[in-house]
């Protein structure tokens, strides 16, 4: 098995999760993903690290075209994820803040570590409103805040009162990341600091390797397969955040777990090896 390693997993900017199984320590995502590294190959897994630049079908079996060359297989297993659209900071900036727990993505994944903290969320749109909800059960201090001037509905308003979640309308014009805070400026020339900001901007699905493939795909570009992550076409497997459904690690280990067993037994059954049912 190859596995095309092809950059920075988002799960690498976690700081530290407290939501991941068998660590009640927590784990940075880093370390996690060094373990699972190690683990795969060790099982003799061999992990390459570079991107696919296409994936090909010709006569039931599929060529992978790398920078490095190109790969046969039987069986693809996708898990090209998502890329969360940031904030308008500089690109060099951009680590460094995550490194310092200033600037978060994923609210299930560490959302345990701004508890008590000074919160804020950018995004003012229902995603933007569900997640300062979501967060409003770890701290009692929780800003949501737009990047264009906006007016929530009625509803999105009242719930967002009731929680006692503060909401800034003026869009916020510039952000400055550094221990130990997240400074945010809006439009008005009013400055705020927060522990943490998290973006509720959306993301965009990596699904450029499978559009020439012609697959079924839900209204914001996810792959929809089937109960054992098959996407259609025969050895073709999708996991993870490109999946339809919640983007979380656990989530995307159990889907593996589903595809593997698949991908085992459709072989298998492709090259006649399993039981003839009457």
């Amino acid at each position: 098995m190859t596995v095309f390693d092809g950059g920075p997993s988002r799960a690498s900017w976690i700081p530290r999760s407290h939501n991941h199984a068998g660590f009640p320590e927590g784990i940075p995502g880093n370390e996690l993903l060094a373990r699972m590294r190690s683990q795969a190959e060790h099982y003799g897994a061999t992990i390459l690290a570079a991107r696919v630049g296409c994936v090909t079908r010709q006569d039931g079996n599929f060529t992978v075209s790398y920078a490095g060359g190109e790969a046969s297989a039987r069986a693809i297993l996708f898990a090209t994820g998502v890329v969360n659209r940031r904030p308008p900071i500089a690109e060099d900036d951009h680590q460094p803040a995550l490194d310092s727990g200033t600037l978060r993505y994923c609210p299930i994944c560490d959302g345990y570590e701004v508890t008590g903290k000074r919160v804020a969320v950018l995004g003012s749109n229902t995603h933007g409103v569900a997640e300062a909800l979501f967060l409003r059960t770890y701290s009692d201090d929780v800003t949501l805040l737009t990047l264009v001037k906006s007016d929530l509905d009625r509803s999105d308003r009242a719930a967002l009162d009731k929680a006692g979640i503060a909401v800034e309308t003026t869009a916020a014009s510039s952000f400055e990341f550094g221990k130990p805070h997240a400074r945010v400026r809006l439009a008005d020339g009013r400055d705020f600091a927060f522990d943490t900001l998290y973006p509720a901007l959306g993301s965009d699905v990596n699904d450029e390797l499978l559009v020439p493939f012609g697959l079924k795909q839900a209204g914001d570009k996810s792959v929809i397969t089937d109960s054992h992550m098959r996407l259609g076409i025969v050895g073709l497997y999708a996991v993870g955040d490109l999946v339809r459904g919640l983007d979380q690690i656990s989530v995307a280990m159990g889907q593996a777990a589903i595809a593997a067993t698949a991908i085992h037994n459709d072989l298998r059954e492709r090259d006649g090896e399993t039981l003839e049912r009457k």
